[in-house]
């Protein structure tokens, strides 16, 4: 597990996986282990999303009471994944990191509370398993548009291919939601 440095608090962690003629066996999640690596987090809600290829999901976060910190993990398939910074004060409010999961490289990606959270989808298909430390809110939730010109991410995929939903569609601008 290593801290990114890029914004203080994402973490990408590798799993070492166990390969033999029967197939590969990996730990995905052992609370004392990350725990020493300062992910001290009581998940409560496990979330699997399946999505083809140029699917864009995001930006999302809850607020509040209902904000949570993430774990994620690729299970099958390439995506690109996005935190955006948008914790009140922090030195890096509003920049993004991106880095590419998939069931090769097998990093996760810690999250934490206060960040937007989105991935594109670079394979044909992709497994895209999440654990959260609260439970989902409807009440709590919001978001920032994925195409947002002043974050100008490069979700990796062709602009003409990409899949987004009408609710994530209707999401707010970056300008928008400082206010």
């Amino acid at each position: 597990m290593f801290d990114m440095g890029l914004i203080k608090g994402l973490k990408v962690i590798e799993v070492r996986a166990f390969s033999d003629y029967r197939g590969e066996f990996f730990e995905s999640y052992h609370k004392s282990k990350y725990l020493e690596q300062g992910v001290d987090c009581d998940f409560v809600q496990d979330n699997v999303s399946v999505s083809s290829y140029g699917v864009v999901r995001g930006l999302h976060l809850q607020t509040g009471d209902f904000a949570q910190a993430k774990l994620v993990q690729v299970l099958k398939g390439r995506v690109l994944d996005v935190a955006v910074d948008l914790r009140p004060g922090s030195e890096t409010f509003g920049q993004h990191f991106a880095i590419e999961l998939s069931d090769e490289n097998r990093l996760q990606f810690f999250i934490p509370r206060g960040f937007a959270h989105g991935f594109s989808v670079l394979s044909q298909e992709a497994i895209f398993h999440y654990k959260c430390d609260n439970l989902y809110n409807k009440a709590s939730e919001s978001g920032i548009i994925y195409n947002d010109k002043d974050l100008a991410i490069d979700w990796k995929v062709p602009e003409d291919m990409i899949v987004v939903s009408e609710k994530d569609l209707e999401l707010s601008s970056f300008r928008d939601f400082k206010k």
